[in-house]
């Protein structure tokens, strides 16, 4: 079929109420971002649905980025004729002569925006169920479980026939629960985390720590790619990357092993703290898992918790190792995230961290550092920048290094 619009319905939006105009905007705001490379779409954002109007675009190549548009219930590609009975009949019956097989049944289901046009939604179910049936005369009728089902819809400027139905992301706009900051490691978990974020409606930025030397450039374009990643379902995500080599080895000098790794969180969520609330967030995201290594113990996010009364949110808290892989395999991290290239969550790792360590002595071993200065050396090397899903870095890498060979 050569269809002409594509008709979105809207998800959880129908229980906005006075929201529901704002929710709409930012949902059309979106959806524009991801169809950017598309100029000649025109999108008419309506009360009950969305209509975007193709002017030749492929349909196949559009739907494919609204799959991943947060707030999107599902979708139809439909195709716009004459308000004239004939034409209708004649455009479904292509439609049903596309997808039957052998066994399959059919229904016919008409809504009338234009009550002034001359047949009722009736007599239009009617006259274009007798005629499929007359030119498949093997096709059965079905009113509840229909295999095929043509959706007629008479409008104002036109009849708008669809007969394929495509689930979307679900949830809500991103940006509608207004904005955090996401504490994006290289693994597995925080870009799960910023996936499940997201699909709430929060706007996330992505804060990376890195501590070259000891962490390698492809370690840095890993968490970029990562955030690459979940730009599809955003448009674009702003990347902050901050130093973080001169705390870990100060830490590393004056702090007993056992508490490194929770002094050293202690840090990295001041300044996640301090970024996003200069940046207007108003919550943190975390990819941490409770229970799943040393630092994700109750004791170990009370004593690291202690430095900020910011809502810290983690998405993944109560799932298994198993649900999260599942996670990223579907949005397609998991790949990316096992590749080798080691964060700065694991240097200076110590073997034996503390499970249980206290907030007194968090503080204890803190009151010998200069907490301050060095916070503010780190905050003054930060790097920002904005990352769209037709970024790539390690691909880019690569491809350098090969022209070199």
């Amino acid at each position: 079929m050569n269809y002409t619009e594509i008709m979105i319905r809207y998800g959880e939006l129908s229980t906005k109420g006075k929201n529901r105009r704002s929710f709409i905007d930012r949902l059309h705001g979106n959806v524009a971002k991801v169809l950017q490379n598309f100029p000649q779409l025109r999108i008419h954002p309506k009360r009950d649905r969305m209509h975007i109007n193709l002017n030749g675009a492929d349909a196949q190549d559009v739907m494919k980025r609204l799959q991943v548009v947060f707030g999107i219930q599902n979708y139809s590609p439909s195709i716009r004729i004459a308000k004239d009975l004939e034409e209708i009949k004649k455009t479904a019956l292509q439609m049903v002569q596309e997808q039957y097989q052998e066994g399959k049944t059919f229904k016919i289901s008409t809504k009338r925006a234009d009550h002034d046009f001359i047949y009722d939604t009736n007599q239009i179910n009617l006259a274009v169920g007798d005629y499929v049936s007359d030119h498949l005369p093997e096709i059965k009728a079905e009113m509840r479980h229909p295999d095929i089902k043509i959706q007629i819809e008479i409008r104002f400027d036109g009849a708008y026939l669809s007969s394929q139905t495509y689930q979307g992301a679900g949830g809500l706009p991103v940006g509608t629960a207004g904005k955090a900051g996401l504490m994006l490691s290289g693994g597995i978990d925080s870009p799960v985390a910023g996936y499940l974020a997201m699909k709430r409606g929060v706007e996330v930025e992505m804060i990376h720590f890195y501590s070259p030397p000891y962490t390698s450039e492809h370690a840095l374009q890993k968490a970029q790619d990562l955030t690459v990643k979940l730009a599809k379902y955003a448009g674009h995500i702003q990347f902050i990357q901050v130093p973080f080599t001169e705390i870990q080895e100060t830490i590393k000098q004056q702090v007993p092993e056992g508490y490194l790794m929770t002094v050293q969180r202690r840090f990295m969520l001041r300044l996640t703290d301090l970024i996003t609330k200069k940046r207007g967030g108003l919550a943190i995201f975390n990819g941490e898992s409770v229970g799943q290594v040393a630092s994700q113990t109750l004791e170990s996010m009370a004593a690291i918790n202690d430095v900020t009364n910011t809502p810290i949110i983690r998405p993944v808290a109560t799932m298994d190792k198993t649900e999260i892989i599942k996670i990223a395999e579907e949005i397609d991290t998991f790949d990316l995230s096992i590749k080798p290239f080691e964060d700065c969550c694991t240097i200076f790792a110590p073997t034996r961290p503390k499970t249980k360590p206290t907030i007194a002595k968090a503080r204890e071993y803190e009151s010998q550092l200069d907490v301050d200065g060095l916070i503010e050396h780190a905050l003054s090397g930060i790097k920002v920048m904005n990352i769209t899903p037709f970024d790539h870095f390690l691909e880019q890498e690569n491809q350098e290094i090969e022209s070199l060979l």
